[in-house]
């Protein structure tokens, strides 16, 4: 079966909310995080500020997610990313 066969049409979509909000499961380390100087078009922060306080939060959960995909992706002999 191929990605684009599966139905997800009776499957709710994931806010970004859900990312930004996600619980750390017990016993896990949390995360180091590192200041930069990042150029993003004004349009695009503005909205993320306009959903109120978090947005950095959810800019980068958002950004865990692309990675993580992209891993998983690579991960899978054939695939390309």
């Amino acid at each position: 079966m191929q990605d684009e066969d599966i139905d997800l049409s009776d499957l709710p979509e994931i806010p970004p909310e859900m990312f930004a909000r996600a619980i750390v499961r017990r016993g896990l380390q949390p995360r180091t995080k590192t200041q930069l100087t990042l150029r993003v078009d004004s349009d695009v922060l503005d909205w993320f500020k306009e959903q109120g306080p978090g947005y950095q939060t959810r800019i980068n959960a958002l950004l865990r997610a692309y990675m993580e995909e992209h891993k998983a992706h690579a991960a899978i002999p054939g695939s390309h990313s």
